[in-house]
């Protein structure tokens, strides 16, 4: 198994209230280049959690961290203007925390971290780092 030392979340920068699928996400990662989708995880609008690419496999979303980190991604982010927005519902918001929760269970000396914090990104449009901050 790799050593994951971060869990990295993301947002799908799509407008709320948008549904986006695992396969949606699978086909913008493949046009782009990539070998499938680069998320680990997929949180729909519902709070229902995807699988996308599989744990054992580096992920394809925070450029120089993949090799050891898990990449979560929930759809939304951006307001319908495209705008950054944390566009989280309730249901996505609770599934988040149940997930981390599980991850941090299995990983537990990975530390969470939002995209923005690798990139010159709003991605994932609210601040990860302090809102997980006592996981």
């Amino acid at each position: 198994m790799r050593p994951i030392t971060k869990i990295i979340i993301h947002c799908a920068a799509t407008p709320e209230g948008r549904a986006v699928t695992v396969k949606d996400i699978d086909t913008w990662h493949t046009q782009r280049g990539f070998n499938g989708i680069g998320y680990h995880y997929v949180v729909y609008l519902d709070g229902s959690i995807h699988s996308g690419r599989p744990e054992h496999l580096a992920g394809a979303h925070t450029t120089g961290h993949n090799k050891n980190s898990i990449g979560v991604c929930y759809v939304g982010g951006c307001d319908k203007k495209m705008n950054p927005k944390d566009t989280r519902t309730p249901q996505q918001k609770a599934s988040l925390l149940k997930l981390l929760k599980e991850l941090k269970a299995k990983y537990p000396k990975a530390t969470i971290h939002g995209h923005r914090e690798f990139a010159a990104k709003a991605c994932p449009s609210f601040d990860a780092g302090k809102e997980y901050a006592d996981l």
